[in-house]
C-alpha cells in the first residue's frame, strides 16, 4: 500500500488534476483565439453587403445612396479605377470578402487554415490602400463607401494577425510572403491603370475625351452589340474615353436575341451604326470622321 499515489478529496490524483488544469487552459486559449475569428466573420459579412450594393449600383448604372452628381463619391465611382477587366471593382471586392469569410470559417476547424487568410487579407488591404491613395492624390476626391470598405479590410487584417500564435512556426515567413504578394499585385494594378497592358485602362487623351463628351452632349448615338467585333474596334479607337461614348446596346440578350426598344425604333440593321444630327453612319467611324460629322473642332 505504501506505493499507492495520494488522492485528493474528489478522488483524483495529481496527474489527473494537472491534465484538467491543462485542458482548462487549452479551452480558454481556444476561446480567446476564436473571438477574433468570429469578429472577422462579422466584418466580412459587412464587407459582402457593402460591395454587393456597390456592385449592383455599378451594374445598373445608378449612383449609390449619398452619392450626388459631381460629388467626391461620384467622381471616384466614375473613374477608370472603378472597373478592372471590364468588371466593377466593387465586385472584385465582393469576391475578396467572400473568400475571407470562407477562410475564416475553415480556420476554426482546420489546423494551419489561417495561413491562407493571412495572404488574402494582406492582399486585399494592399489593393484597398492603393485605391484609397489614388482617390486622394490622383482623382482628388473621397468616397465614403470606399473608405468604409478600406476600414473593414484594415480591421480584418489586424484581427487576422491577432489570432496567430506569436511562436507559430513560419509565421514571419508567411507574413513576408503575403506582403510580397500584395506588393506584386499592387504593382501589376498600377501598370494596368497606367495603360501599359491596355490603352483603355490608361489615362484619357484630352481630345478623345472632349470628342466623346461632345457626341453625348449633342445627342449622337452609337448603336451596337456587346458581342460585335466591329463595335469593340470602334470603342478601342477612343481608348480610355470609350466609356463616355453615347453607346446604346441593341442585343442585351446575346447574339440572335430580339433588338432592344431604342434599336427597333431607329431600325438598326448593322453594328455599329451612328446617328448624328439625324444622319445615319454605318460601320466603324474614325474619331476625325465623327468630329467632322458632329461639328467638333478636331485638331490634327
Amino acid at each position: 500500500m505504501s506505493g499507492a499515489r495520494p488522492r485528493g478529496r474528489d478522488g483524483t490524483g495529481p496527474g489527473q488534476k494537472s491534465r484538467r488544469v491543462t485542458n482548462g487552459h487549452d479551452r480558454r486559449a481556444l476561446s480567446l483565439r476564436a473571438t477574433p475569428r468570429l469578429v472577422i466573420l462579422m466584418l466580412a459579412a459587412a464587407g459582402i453587403a457593402l460591395t454587393a450594393y456597390l456592385g449592383y449600383t455599378a451594374s445598373v448604372d445608378v449612383r449609390p445612396a449619398f452619392c450626388g452628381e459631381e460629388s467626391g463619391c461620384d467622381l471616384v465611382q466614375d473613374s477608370r479605377w472603378a472597373t478592372f477587366l471590364e468588371i466593377p471593382t466593387a465586385l472584385w471586392g465582393l469576391l475578396t470578402y467572400l473568400v475571407i469569410a470562407g477562410l475564416a470559417w475553415r480556420a476554426g476547424a482546420r489546423a494551419g487554415g489561417a495561413t491562407a487568410l493571412v495572404f488574402v487579407s494582406v492582399a486585399g488591404f494592399g489593393v484597398s490602400a492603393y485605391l484609397t491613395v489614388i482617390s486622394v492624390t490622383v482623382i482628388k476626391a473621397v468616397c465614403a463607401w470606399c473608405l468604409a470598405s478600406f476600414g473593414l479590410i484594415t480591421a480584418i487584417t489586424l484581427l487576422t494577425f491577432a489570432q496567430q500564435h506569436p511562436g507559430q512556426a513560419g509565421l514571419m515567413t508567411s507574413l513576408k510572403e503575403a506582403a510580397l504578394v500584395a506588393l506584386l499585385l499592387v504593382g501589376g494594378l498600377h501598370l494596368h491603370y497606367s495603360g501599359i497592358f491596355d490603352d483603355a485602362a490608361g489615362p484619357e487623351d484630352p481630345q478623345l475625351r472632349a470628342l466623346a463628351i461632345h457626341l453625348t452632349d449633342t445627342g449622337a448615338a452609337f448603336y451596337g452589340a456587346h458581342w460585335c467585333p466591329s463595335c469593340r474596334e470602334q470603342k478601342v479607337l477612343f481608348k480610355a474615353s470609350a466609356r463616355r461614348l453615347p453607346y446604346v446596346e441593341c442585343s442585351s440578350g446575346g447574339r440572335g436575341s430580339p433588338l432592344t426598344a431604342p434599336c427597333v425604333a431607329n431600325n438598326i440593321r448593322q453594328y455599329p451604326t451612328w446617328i448624328i444630327g439625324g444622319q445615319r453612319h454605318a460601320g466603324v467611324q474614325t474619331p476625325r470622321t465623327l468630329a467632322g460629322d458632329s461639328g467638333f473642332d478636331w485638331k490634327p
